[in-house]
């Protein structure tokens, strides 16, 4: 017995006046960014099928200038934070 029913959402067919089919689909449609760029996006059925899309996105080589970025990125950080605690590197010499 429900004494409150719950209020259904609108449904709108908006069309813009002035919009011509191209074919390649709605300029309105809201797509994630970088949807086009990842092989783990999409219709996988299955936990197996899940884990071995993402296994082979996995695989795929990443830019080399990236990770040299990051390494660069990451020796900086600590070479600020050995300066911030006063690390005396004199300590590995004979």
């Amino acid at each position: 017995m429900k004494l409150v029913k719950k209020k259904k959402n609108k449904k709108f067919n908006y069309k813009p006046r002035h919009y011509q089919y191209d074919g390649e689909g709605s300029p309105f449609a809201i797509k994630h960014k970088f949807d086009h760029f990842r092989i783990t996006v999409g219709d996988n059925k299955g936990l197996k099928n899940k884990f071995s899309t993402v296994k082979q996105d996995l695989k795929i080589k990443s830019d080399r200038n990236t990770k040299l970025r990051l390494w660069i990125i990451i020796a900086i950080l600590t070479l600020i934070f050995l300066y911030i605690i006063d690390f005396d590197i004199s300590i590995f010499s004979l």
